[in-house]
């Protein structure tokens, strides 16, 4: 057969296979189509008997309505630490289901660039994260993972309030504008994203390990038999087993959302994690994850890696070392896409936004305030004074003898105490100001 007679067909992949992303450059990979079962349908929250739209109400438990009383239980299984999940496995990324499984639509702030996730038909003009009204509303798109697991709202939302007002008067160097009721007038409850993570860590080091030695010695010119002490190195080498269970890492971008205050909500209790219904979501916000899988695993991976080190210098004879070095192999390690109920709310004082949370499970109550700086600078000054007003005292009166001396000196000790003291106190309220 001549050349002109033969035809190269297109290939396609089999039915029920898509392409997905690869990490080899110049190949090709194919999955298997997630499956979508009937609860992928989008779910409807008008109320069955007057039509008005219901919402999930933390005392009942359940989805409410409130005009007329009705209330449907939600239909899910809590699981806790037992909840199911996933190999970091191409397979199981492409077969997850996606979308929130309901209609929702997108809240996008203009001013901060962040995006919530809002029940369809509800109406707000606020952006949670930074307080600004530069919002507006697009269609919500289904193309990220769907969690698996979610906490549900424990603490009601007419809570938020008195308890924030008692954590924000607190603190004597802030503003006293704080204690006012019109400083955070409203909190938004967050079903935010978490990653967890499980895995076994074998960690081998290897260091030189320092051993104090208590050795007499002949001092010739003073003609007499001391005592010293001498440090001896020795290279040794061990290892250290870990098992990491639910290291939770944000999913949320560190520019919309302050970790180190969703860290001082901590802990949030996984042993009541129930497996996700879009029931819950229901009338409240939620975000979807913004620091993917592979982003997560590798923050992940930096944070159990500092927690295998702290292990291997707690597996050491002696708290002298030096030349350490590790080497950590990680095994069996799996994943979980679970959210996790936070309060928020952002307010301004003085042109600057800060950021309040509450732990919707504990009521822990975690943020930002400022700083009236004008009474930090008097403290510290109040307290460097005494050292100070000593040392120059006692200048004059050291020529006339011991007096002075001990004067300069007692006022050195305390200048270089009250100076220590000032140091953590500056940084102390430096970071309470900090988002």
């Amino acid at each position: 057969m001549s050349e002109d007679h033969i035809h190269t067909q297109p290939w396609s992949p089999p039915e029920g296979y898509h392409q997905v992303e690869s990490r080899v450059p110049g190949v090709v990979v194919f999955a298997p189509e997630p499956e979508h079962a009937p609860d992928d349908q989008a779910v409807s929250y008008a109320c069955p008997n007057c039509g008005a739209n219901t919402a999930y109400d933390v005392a009942a438990g359940g989805v409410a309505c409130e005009y007329c009383g009705y209330v449907a239980k939600v239909k899910t299984a809590q699981v806790g630490r037992f909840a199911d999940d996933f190999e970091f496995t191409l397979e199981t990324l492409s077969q997850a289901r996606q979308g929130w499984g309901t209609q929702r639509q997108v809240l996008h702030c203009d001013s901060c660039g962040a995006d919530l996730s809002i029940s369809e038909g509800a109406l707000t003009t606020v952006c949670a994260f930074c307080a600004s009204n530069q919002v507006n509303v697009i269609t919500s798109p289904q193309e990220t993972l769907r969690p698996r697991f979610l906490i549900p709202f424990k603490i009601p939302p007419e809570e938020t309030l008195p308890r924030a007002k008692a954590w924000l008067g607190k603190g004597w160097y802030h503003p006293d504008a704080l204690r006012s009721n019109v400083i955070v007038r409203r909190f938004y409850g967050l079903y935010l994203p978490f990653w967890t993570f499980n895995a076994m860590v074998n960690a081998k080091w290897r260091a030189q390990i320092g051993y104090q030695q208590t050795e007499r010695h002949y001092n010739a010119s003073q003609k007499r038999w001391e005592t010293r002490t001498r440090i001896v190195w020795k290279w040794e080498s061990g290892q250290v087993n870990l098992t990491i269970d639910d290291l939770l890492i944000s999913g949320s971008a560190p520019q919309h959302l302050s970790h180190r205050i969703l860290g001082e909500l901590n802990p949030f209790n996984l042993n009541e994690l129930v497996a996700y219904s879009p029931d819950f979501l229901a009338g409240w916000q939620a975000q979807a994850y913004e620091t993917t899988l592979p982003e997560a695993w590798e923050m992940g991976k930096k944070n159990i890696r500092e927690l295998a080190k702290k292990a291997c210098y707690q597996d050491m004879p002696s708290n002298q070392v030096r030349n350490f070095t590790m080497h950590a192999d990680f095994s069996d390690e799996s994943w979980r896409y679970i959210l996790l109920p936070v309060y928020l709310a952002a307010y301004r004082y003085e042109g600057k936004v800060y950021q309040v949370m509450v732990n919707g499970q504990s009521g822990v109550v975690a943020g930002s305030k400022p700083v009236a700086w004008w009474k930090v600078w008097l403290a510290i000054a109040a307290i460097l004074t005494p050292g100070t007003f000593l040392t120059l005292i006692g200048l004059p009166l050291a020529l006339l003898g011991g007096l002075g001396i001990l004067a300069i000196a007692l006022g050195i000790i305390l200048f270089v105490g009250g100076a220590i003291i000032s140091i953590n106190l500056y940084q102390h309220v430096r970071k309470s100001e900090s988002n």
